[in-house]
């Protein structure tokens, strides 16, 4: 869809009408029941089919399966090529290990070797339902299992889910950020807004996290966890993504102690990761 240029473009992912106006009933009914509600929708992913551009990496990576025992979770894992230099994968909400196949395939031509998985509940993983600490758990039994990584690369709550992972421990030796968000309550409040719900319902739903996790989960911000990445990252984002804010690059980068930004135009939250210049920019920031 074309767009001027300071249009913000749909989100890729626009929640059915019918979703909406179920939300909306339940919340006339009780806010407890439409934030019961909203809690389920917001933790599980939509499986969408395999597209033909990602059949290549598919079909030539290695396949197994690894226990991730802290969430008893198997999750599924790509194997795309081999070399002792190795760059893992990270994708976003409803994707999958090919979605990055781009960025994947000029690696593999640079001499690197590409560990990707499909995140608990997403593909061919374990689980209906699924948040970001387990996608962090995932990417430390990932590390023990195929690590150490070169660099890492994750796409929206991939890149998130990197940040905190770093500051939780994993190291790489770089960081590359692709349209990534900030704060849970940022993202929190984005999904009530698209459900057409009163700004309360995210409000809730953000106490309901706290209390589960026992801490403020703002703490796992991007821009928080960004204070602890001591080494060099780089934060791409497009200025007119429909899914996540612009201003979250900025906020983000803001932070990193070695950060670098680039932003592009007009590419959104997924197109931004088949386009071949900008995905020349962050091959070569990782081999650099």
């Amino acid at each position: 869809m074309k767009t001027t240029q300071n249009r913000i473009l749909p989100s890729s992912m626009p929640i059915p009408n019918k979703i909406k106006n179920i939300s909306r009933f339940i919340q006339f009914i009780s806010p407890s029941l439409v934030t019961k509600f909203s809690l389920k929708l917001f933790s599980t992913p939509v499986k969408f089919p395999l597209p033909n551009r990602e059949k290549t990496m598919w079909e030539s990576a290695q396949k197994s399966r690894l226990k991730v025992s802290s969430i008893d979770k198997e999750i599924h894992v790509l194997t795309y090529g081999y070399s002792p230099k190795k760059v893992l994968l990270v994708h976003g909400w409803c994707g999958r290990s090919t979605q990055l196949f781009m960025v994947a395939d000029k690696l593999l031509e640079k001499g690197y070797m590409v560990i990707s998985f499909d995140a608990p509940a997403h593909g061919k993983s374990e689980g209906k339902t699924t948040l970001m600490p387990e996608f962090i758990e995932a990417i430390h039994e990932i590390n023990k299992e195929h690590g150490p990584f070169e660099a890492a690369v994750g796409h929206s709550l991939g890149g998130m889910s990197l940040y905190s992972a770093y500051a939780d421990g994993f190291k790489t030796n770089k960081i590359v950020s692709i349209g990534s968000g900030d704060t849970i309550s940022e993202i929190l409040m984005n999904f009530t807004n698209n459900l057409t719900l009163k700004p309360k319902i995210a409000k809730r739903m953000k106490n309901y996290y706290d209390k589960k996790l026992g801490r403020d989960i703002d703490l796992n911000a991007s821009s928080e966890t960004a204070k602890q990445v001591d080494i060099p990252a780089l934060v791409v984002h497009d200025s007119l993504d429909g899914d996540v804010a612009v201003s979250c690059a900025y906020s983000i980068r803001q932070n990193l102690n070695q950060g670098s930004i680039l932003i592009t135009q007009g590419l959104g939250h997924t197109k931004i990761l088949r386009d071949k210049e900008t995905m020349n920019r962050v091959v070569d920031f990782i081999i650099s």
